[in-house]
């Protein structure tokens, strides 16, 4: 079946993930414990990040969580903060992370759009940080549907993002391919009846992705190759 549009993950997929959300992470814990090295290794612990090495453990909740999910594993230990301006100073701080790109994205997306194909993210990030990381490094207007976990067609693993972006187009999901690089990416292309293509910019082996990927890649830019194009 002819591929027609994508619909990427966002973090560890079009931007790589130890290379980004380390400092960030590292930010977070430092604002949120005080500067408590003690607090901040216990928060860390909470949701897998060694604030020291800056590192995440491969089941951390940051890795494929919503910004919800996330808030949901720290409030307990953070009485002193809402969970309103929890998750609005986790928005505000991922907004504000610096992306490294995983290869570079502009020649790469326009390559595809050249081709004419149709090009989505479905994220477990929130809309507005995606559409900010994505406008820093200057794609924004190449993507042709932006979803995040709030965006009102649910997250990953669950398909509804993916659904949502293949309805946008008009493009059957069988002529789709969600590219990610957690098994929450592949389980949402599986479910939603797509292509999987898994890529190892993430936290996630090749043999974690391979039960669930159609095929795994070193990163993003193999893609054409694979296509064909």
């Amino acid at each position: 079946m002819q591929i027609e549009a994508l619909v990427f993950d966002k973090d560890g997929t079009l931007f790589d993930f130890a290379a980004t959300w380390g400092a960030f992470g590292a930010a977070v814990l430092r604002r949120l414990s005080g500067g408590d090295d003690a607090r901040a290794a216990q928060l860390g612990e909470a949701i897998g990040f060694d604030p020291v090495c800056g590192t995440y453990a491969p089941d951390s909740i940051v890795i494929a969580g919503t910004i919800d999910e996330i808030v949901d594993v720290l409030a307990p230990q953070l009485p002193e903060w809402s969970r309103a301006g929890l998750i609005e100073m986790l928005n505000a701080e991922s907004a504000g992370a610096t992306q490294v790109e995983a290869v570079a994205l502009a020649p790469f997306l326009r390559g595809l759009k050249q081709a004419g194909k149709r090009l989505g993210i479905a994220t477990n990030d929130g809309e507005m940080p995606a559409r900010e990381h994505l406008a820093s490094v200057g794609v924004g207007d190449l993507f042709d549907f932006v979803a995040g976990y709030d965006s009102g067609h649910g997250f990953k693993p669950a398909p509804g993002q993916l659904l949502a972006f293949a309805e946008h187009v008009g493009i059957a999901p069988s002529q789709t391919a969600m590219v990610g690089d957690s098994l929450h990416d592949m389980q949402a292309g599986r479910a939603a009846g797509m292509t999987t293509i898994g890529v190892l910019t993430g936290m996630a082996s090749a043999q974690d992705l391979a039960p669930l990927a159609d095929v795994v890649l070193p990163d993003i830019g193999h893609i054409p190759a694979w296509l064909g194009i």
